[in-house]
């Protein structure tokens, strides 16, 4: 026999597919989509259809028709599913479905690791973003400066064509033009095209109003200096634009994506946030999804992501891109119940080599702030005091190979579906997927080689 009559005798006793079988099982059924009814198609258990998810998404699958495939052919998959075949369409209905059941999983997980003594109730986290392709082409793309000239374009040959009707059906005959199939069309891209240059236009305002209260908050701390009688120093703020600038673009595959910088040049894109345990387990404690290309808004947002019942943050690490000091000063706000925060952030892109003075200079204390320092002299005194490099150098080694493991490892950097709201959901099982495999390493090294799971319950 190829295979024995029980599949367990082919996976090792300490494979991942028995872990995560383990954690879904404690999950309760109030959290899945259920079909009570029983009508349609052929129902398979909540629990199997999550632990497949989990399962696929570990081991680098992410289409559900590859996730159908690997059921026929995988030993691991033929043992979770006990034999049995979900199709593709199955697969993704439940993926569109089950977005408050990744959620509850992501917190059993937290739990999970709560109670093994890996994750501490309360530490140091850090905070990042990192561009993950969106599931649209960015030629299926148009600028706002393009679109008002298509737009132009369009209208005027939508006269052309009228006035073709109205004066020579005959003409029509004759060169083959199917004149209200050709205006239909046109109408439709017209459409088209001022509904992306509408939304351009609600995103600017958008923008707009966020800069606006920075752009306020700048004036404020000018003016106050001069009251002092002390420099404003550099050049006085502009107003921020409401206009929508000719480059910026809508896209017609995926409209809520953007248009990001990568390495590999502009792609449309979503920013995946993480906030990562920072004491050691590199467990994902916080996690969110944003369309914005960069991450100046993502602080506070990041921290909320944090249940405070799996994570109390006392110390939030963040690179120079999310540097706001309004948003700094609403996190370190004190919060009921909550030990105090304190941000820790780069002013600015610094490089990774040291000199040797800077070498010397990291075990003497700074010299002390001066009476009415600056939000930005605050920040740089706290980054420069010997504690606070410390505490801060756990940044790239926390938040940043959890980046990586998720491309590079599990290979995920492109989203399945789309729509923010869908990738969201997506990115969620992603974070999900990634703290199981995380904490089945960790229980391993905790339990030794042999054993599959320690006891939580």
């Amino acid at each position: 026999m190829f295979l024995p009559p029980d599949l367990r005798d082919w996976v090792p006793a300490n494979h991942i597919v028995h872990f995560i079988l383990e954690a879904v099982e404690e999950i309760p059924e109030s959290a899945m989509h259920i079909n009570w009814r029983g009508s349609g198609s052929a129902q398979y258990p909540p629990s199997l259809m999550l632990a497949l998810l989990i399962y696929s998404y570990c081991t680098g699958r992410f289409s559900s028709r590859e996730i159908e495939a690997a059921t026929a052919s995988e030993v691991a998959l033929r043992y979770l599913c006990a034999g049995r075949r979900p199709d593709h369409d199955t697969i993704c209905k439940f993926r569109n479905e089950n977005r408050v059941l990744f959620k509850k999983a992501f917190c059993h997980v937290l739990e999970i690791a709560t109670e093994m003594k890996v994750l501490k109730q309360v530490g140091s986290v850090s905070i990042d973003g990192s561009k993950m392709l969106a599931n649209a082409s960015k030629h299926a793309a148009v600028s706002y400066e393009r679109a008002g000239e298509k737009i132009a374009q369009l209208e005027w040959e939508v006269e052309t064509l009228l006035q073709k009707a109205e004066a020579a059906d005959r003409a029509a005959r004759e060169t083959g033009l199917d004149i209200p199939k050709e205006l239909e069309l046109r109408h439709k891209r017209l459409a088209r095209l001022k509904e992306a240059r509408a939304v351009i236009e609600e995103r600017a305002q958008e923008r707009a109003a966020q800069e606006r209260v920075e752009y306020e908050a700048k004036l404020a701390r000018r003016a106050q200096r001069e009251a002092e009688g002390r420099k404003p120093g550099g050049r006085a703020p502009q107003p921020p634009e409401e206009r929508p600038a000719p480059k910026e673009q809508y896209n017609f595959t995926d409209p809520e994506s953007r248009i990001m910088k990568t390495r590999s040049g502009f792609e449309q894109c979503y920013n995946g946030q993480l906030a990562v345990d920072a004491e050691g387990s590199l467990l994902i404690v916080g996690e969110h999804l944003s369309a914005a290309p960069n991450d100046k808004e993502q602080l506070l947002p990041g921290v909320a992501s944090i249940d405070p019942a799996h994570r109390q943050a006392t110390a939030v690490l963040v690179d120079s891109g999310f540097m706001s000091a309004p948003a700094i000063a609403q996190v370190e706000a004190p919060a009921a119940g909550q030990p105090p925060k304190t941000v820790y952030g780069a002013l600015q892109r610094e490089s990774h080599h040291r000199t040797l003075a800077q070498l010397e200079a990291q075990e003497k204390e700074p010299e002390p702030l001066p009476a009415g320092a600056s939000a930005p002299e605050k920040m740089a005194h706290r980054l420069a005091t010997p504690a606070g490099r410390k505490l801060y150098a756990l940044r790239k080694q926390t938040v940043e190979p959890v980046f990586g493991i998720i491309k590079e490892t599990m290979g995920f950097r492109r989203f399945s579906l789309r729509g923010k709201a869908n990738a969201a959901r997506e990115w969620t099982l992603v974070c999900l997927a990634y703290n199981m495999k995380r904490l089945h390493r960790l229980a391993q090294h905790a339990g030794g080689a042999g054993q599959t799971t320690p006891s939580w319950a």
